[in-house]
């Protein structure tokens, strides 16, 4: 098992690398990051709910180092990780007029020093927070606030995992990657049923699969694989509810840059290929936004506001993407972008992204790109051994 252990809170010491972006509700209520203060850091909590957005610093009584983490919960509380001589000590921040309170929760104990633990994304409902940590031959998923009693060992997981991707609106369904003999594939765990893990990617036997962005509405998953070009990871789609198989357009290949989605356009129901995404694009010498909608086949380039909190946002129902921003005359802003409207590709660009690469005969027909579908109501979508048909049926 992943040597890690229940603690009482501790001492405030850590390190680690610098921190980048923040974190958002589900919601959209509040975000909450490490702010800059000099040389130091300090914690930091926006509010997004209101007419204006605005921040809120809670700094303690001492800086904080970059390897600390802060998650906001929906009460405006925020969460934050320290780690001290092998604890990861874990609080809830709040404000007290001019002063900053502090609850402390406990700590999880890795003695292990190749144990590595970190907070997951933020979970529907905004009351409970949740760590994974990782082993040498295993992964522990922990509640960290929201138990009766302080951090609570919730599933080990055989193997090595990463990401972290909700798939409904409870909290209930976890998705990771998980590395085991060699290979990764996303993995679910169900922490209502003692941690059950099942089978949820596997487009061929040989490939990497990964679950970057789902969407509960409309079921639309976003996924990474080599499955199409062996020793190449390509972004795919698919819908948690469909018979079709996986595609991966070819308008999501952008020479020399990274695409990485980070926000899927909710509430769209029956119609997942109207979804629209947002990308984070990495070039080679800066990053920008990026707008793209299965249907469409063609990527909208935009450019990022300037001192954009890279890879943070979110969509509102409407199609407005928000985008949290910092420069020295706006230390806590959000850019409103409008989503570019569906079937705005020209006739030139839409037949041009329609063209696939070849497909290796060794890999199946899942990983084909076909037409775009039409609005099907959610079933489970046929990855290959993959049972998703548990996922709905429990």
């Amino acid at each position: 098992m992943t040597a890690c252990a229940i603690e009482p809170a501790a001492a405030d010491e850590d390190g680690g690398s610098p921190p980048a972006g923040c974190a958002i509700t589900v919601d959209g209520s509040y975000a909450a990051r490490l702010a800059p203060a000099g040389d130091s850091w300090f914690p930091e909590r926006w509010t997004l709910d209101g007419p204006e957005p605005y921040a809120v610093p809670l700094p303690g009584n001492q800086p904080e180092e970059p390897g600390t983490e802060v998650q906001p919960m929906g009460d405006g509380r925020v969460l934050i990780r320290r780690l001290a001589g092998g604890r990861h000590n874990f609080s809830l921040l709040y404000p007290t007029g001019p002063d900053t309170g502090e609850l402390p929760l406990g700590a999880v104990q890795c003695p292990d020093a190749g144990t590595r633990l970190r907070l997951l994304p933020p979970a529907p409902g905004g009351d409970r927070a949740y760590a994974l940590a990782v082993g040498r031959r295993s992964s522990a998923v922990w509640l960290v606030t929201g138990g009766a009693f302080g951090p609570e060992h919730l599933a080990e997981i055989p193997g090595r995992c990463s990401g972290g991707v909700w798939l409904d609106r409870t909290g209930r369904m976890l998705a990771l990657d998980r590395e085991a003999d060699g290979r990764t594939k996303a993995v679910v765990v169900d922490l209502e049923r003692g941690g059950e893990v099942s089978p949820f990617l596997q487009i061929t036997a040989d490939s990497d699969d990964r679950l970057l962005l789902a969407d509960p509405d409309s079921g639309l998953l976003l996924i990474r694989s080599d499955a199409p070009s062996p020793g190449q990871g390509r972004l795919g789609w698919g819908v948690l509810g469909s018979t079709l198989p996986v595609r991966f357009p070819e308008c999501l290949r952008v020479a020399d840059c990274t695409l990485t989605p980070f926000a899927i356009q909710p509430g769209q129901v029956l119609t997942p290929e109207n979804c629209a995404v947002a990308l984070r694009v990495d070039g080679p010498l800066d990053s920008w936004v990026a707008v793209w909608r299965p249907a469409e086949r063609q990527v909208h380039h935009l450019p990022a506001p300037q001192g954009w909190l890279a890879g943070a946002g979110l969509w509102t129902e409407e199609g407005m993407l928000h985008l949290p921003y910092v420069t020295a005359e706006v230390p806590c802003g959000v850019a409103r972008v409008g989503a570019p409207s569906a079937g705005t590709a020209s006739d030139a660009e839409s037949t041009s992204d329609s063209v696939s690469d070849s497909v290796s005969d060794s890999v199946s027909d899942s990983v084909k790109e076909p037409e775009p579908p039409a609005p099907v109501a959610p079933r489970p979508v046929p990855l290959q051994q993959a049972p998703l048909a548990r996922l709905v049926t429990k």
